[in-house]
């Protein structure tokens, strides 16, 4: 009944987000306090609320500063050489421009952060896609399916996960899916061609000429910025070894990524805006951003919270371990990597890969299947886990390119669906995963 309850308010809550019935915050807090309170969940509902705000906190203030600090990057104007260059190469073609946004944001997810991943892609590419009058899913589509693939680096979060939970060495999981990966590139790339190449024939090529100003032009926020000579050309170098400093003092995991990104954010702003009259003007004019996205993650605090607390989760997990015969425990592997579609995407990655992953392991080995293949399987699901609600840099995403979170998802899902399947089966043949 726990796991019925659990998969239930999943399919409510995405039902009324797709339809557009209530907005993602609102459904996100409602939508699990209800569930509890009909599954009898009267005592401790305060509690398991709060304590999944507190899980979240930490990636709520990274990102109110990550937002913050990428802002003040774009008034400054660090973005523009790169903007202008894209401009020279893409011109008016539709099917470049989205190939575009593919190799930018895969180059750009290398660093294994999802917030930094679109907050440039969709900066430098969301007003090529205005100018033309391209459709912006587009633009999220590609951009999340990049990060989706190259979130399955070692840094990135899942594969860690995975070899910590299983206690194994990182070398033994990650390094024979490197081809899998490539798979998974060419997929999405793949995606980029067909959804350009429709854009094309929709559009056509247009025959345009960028003055010196649209090339400038890397959002409306900057447009509006560069109105108010808030560029910093003469500090651009500067600007741009201390991105450079803080990507890989954010690999090298120096410090918390929430405290790394508040003293880059100082640091910016006291370098750019010594002002504080302009200080003040910078961090007024991106709290709306900041506002809408942080709201949205402690609102999944809330969801988590309820999901976790009332064990529905677990439920969950163990319901679909149980419905597997015995019969196909050699092919544990692969349910493996199947079931971590939807494993992933109605829970975050913590709670799959320290409390899913290790049941599915143990149960695997009782049919002779090395743990390290379910560790390699865990991870193919990323593609439709970076789409989950539960995940907050979907809603930066979402937010930066002014699309409906439901309007999104429908667009993304056949395609992040066939990422993963894809990966799946270049993984039976690559030899990564065996039965």
């Amino acid at each position: 009944m726990l796991a019925l309850l659990g998969f239930s308010m999943i399919g409510v809550f995405m039902f009324l987000i797709i339809t557009k019935r209530m907005s993602a915050m609102v459904a996100l807090v409602t939508i699990p306090i209800i569930f509890a309170l009909l599954g009898g969940f009267w005592t401790g509902l305060g509690d398991m609320m709060l304590e999944g705000i507190k899980q979240v906190a930490p990636t709520g203030v990274m990102l109110m500063f990550a937002i913050l600090y990428f802002g003040i990057m774009i008034d400054a104007g660090l973005f523009d050489p790169l903007v202008s260059k894209i401009l020279s190469i893409v011109k008016g073609d539709p099917l470049k421009i989205v190939i575009g946004t593919a190799v930018l944001a895969m180059a750009v997810a290398l660093d294994g952060d999802g917030t930094t991943t679109y907050m440039i892609t969709v900066t430098a590419m969301l007003p090529l896609y205005k100018r033309i009058g391209m459709n912006p899913l587009i633009l999220t589509c590609v951009a999340m399916l990049s990060f989706g693939v190259m979130n399955m680096t070692p840094w990135g979060g899942p594969t860690a996960r995975a070899v910590a939970a299983l206690q194994l060495d990182v070398a033994d999981v990650f390094t024979p899916l490197i081809p899998v990966m490539a798979a998974g590139i060419l997929w999405t790339l793949f995606t980029a061609f067909v959804l350009g190449k429709r854009e094309r024939k929709r559009l056509g090529i247009a025959e345009i000429q960028y003055s010196k100003e649209e090339k400038l032009v890397i959002s409306e926020l900057s447009a509006t910025a560069a109105l108010e000579n808030t560029k910093r050309p003469k500090l651009i170098w500067i600007n741009f070894l201390l991105t450079v400093t803080l990507i890989i003092c954010l690999v090298a995991s120096v410090l918390p990524l929430s405290t790394l990104f508040m003293i880059a954010f100082v640091i910016a702003l006291m370098i750019n805006y010594p002002k504080l009259d302009d200080q003040k003007e910078r961090i007024s004019n991106h709290a709306g951003n900041v506002l809408a996205v942080v709201g949205l993650v402690f609102a999944s605090g809330i969801f988590t919270g309820i999901l976790s607390g009332t064990e529905m989760v677990d439920a969950m997990a163990n319901s679909l371990v149980a419905v597997i015969p015995e019969s196909a425990g050699p092919y544990f592997a692969i349910i493996t990597a199947v079931t971590s579609i939807p494993f992933t995407y109605f829970m975050a990655n913590d709670p799959y890969y320290f409390g899913v992953l290790p049941i599915l392991a143990e149960t695997a080995a009782v049919y002779g299947v090395d743990p390290v293949e379910i560790a390699r399987a865990s991870l193919l699901g990323q593609p439709v886990h970076a789409m989950s609600p539960l995940i907050a840099s979907a809603y930066l995403l979402v937010g930066m390119a002014g699309v409906e979170f439901g309007d999104h998802q429908k667009f993304i899902f056949k395609w992040a669906l066939g990422s993963c399947f894809v990966m799946i089966f270049a993984a039976l043949a690559f030899g990564v995963l065996t039965f």
